[in-house]
């Protein structure tokens, strides 16, 4: 019984991989294209290494490319190796996963507008919050 059920549970884990995978690899062509196109000069102008400034522009680009966790991983990783402060990268990663402002019409037509507009304020606003704490809490100051 126990051996069906860990070859069942295989069999998902290879499936998961293989509908995942076309998603991960067109994210990694993607954030690739992006960084020959965009110069290493256009991220410094935006991230200034101001930690306040740096948390809300990730904050503002991550809400208004949402996303879901394993692409913000990518490029996350590609920002870094750009070298973006981590402050901006955790805001970035974490407005991309919970503001989402392209959700926004969807969410306040089936929540409300009002719910909508609240959540979306107090999570753009958790997001620098949450920034600052993970990065100070690792000491990577």
């Amino acid at each position: 019984m126990d051996s069906e059920r860990l070859r069942q549970s295989g069999f998902k884990l290879v499936m998961s991989f293989k509908s995942i995978m076309p998603i991960l690899i067109g994210v990694l062509m993607l954030v690739a294209l992006i960084i020959k196109v965009i110069p290493g000069e256009f991220y410094a102008s935006l991230f200034t290494g101001n930690v306040f400034v740096d948390s809300l522009v990730g904050s503002l680009f991550g809400s208004i490319a949402a996303g879901n966790p394993v692409n913000s991983y990518i490029i996350g990783g590609e920002l870094l190796k750009q070298g973006i402060s981590l402050f901006a990268i955790t805001a970035f990663m974490v407005a991309w996963i919970t503001v989402g402002v392209v959700q926004f019409p969807a969410e306040s037509l089936m929540l409300g507008k009002r719910f909508a507009t609240v959540r979306s304020l107090v999570s753009f606003g958790l997001c620098i919050v949450i920034s600052l704490l993970t990065v100070l809490t690792l000491g990577l100051l």
